[in-house]
């Protein structure tokens, strides 16, 4: 898995980080694209002290969950992330106020989607591009959580809360080598195809 990731990265043009400690943080969005599930994965890889990659998989959504596609905070409809690298666009931080995640720190860009059903649209004619708190954080605060709901309004979000533990100590490791900024990309189905194929 690995490997493809980094090929495909490689053909994406995505920039890769080879320095002990230092995090790829790759989230990789279904093809089914079924609403209000966790049927999404963030992959965090990098490089130790010997130069020996180590990846960690988590289940997460990339996508927001059915409570605010019905009810979106923004009038323009409900955000779902563009897929690209977004560079040194994420910092450690607090959550609304409540606990450390990675918040937002340069613009991304998102989808909108407006129509206010449960389906998830990603329409290449309704896209914004700013600062909107799309962070990556946990969904509940202890075990795993099966439905998305309003835990995501366009985040990225683990469904597991020990998954996301040892997420944001991985990140404490690389805000201490090489400062408090980390890169975020989101790959799309082709990914999957990709992988189905190997």
């Amino acid at each position: 898995m690995l490997t493809a990731i980094k090929q495909l990265l490689f053909l994406r043009g995505h920039r890769l980080f080879l320095r002990p400690y230092e995090l790829n943080i790759v989230g990789v969005r279904s093809k089914i694209r079924k609403a209000n599930s966790f049927d999404d994965t963030i992959h965090v890889f990098y490089t130790d002290e010997n130069g020996n990659w180590k990846i960690h998989s988590y289940t997460a959504t990339t996508d927001p969950g059915t409570h605010w596609l019905q009810e979106p905070l923004n009038n323009n409809g409900a955000a779902i992330l563009k897929t690209g690298q977004y560079i040194d666009s994420y910092q450690l931080g607090l959550h609304r106020g409540k606990y450390r995640a990675l918040i937002q720190a340069k613009p991304v860009t998102v989808f909108r989607d407006n129509n206010t059903d449960s389906t998830i649209d990603l329409n290449p004619q309704h896209t914004e591009t700013g600062m909107f708190g799309i962070n990556i954080h946990r969904a509940a605060i202890q075990g795993t959580t099966s439905r998305v709901d309003a835990y995501s309004a366009g985040c990225q979000v683990f469904a597991n809360a020990a998954d996301f533990t040892v997420f944001i100590n991985l990140c404490q490791i690389h805000k201490e080598r090489y400062g408090n900024h980390f890169t975020y990309t989101l790959l799309d189905d082709v990914f999957q195809q990709q992988q189905a194929a190997a």
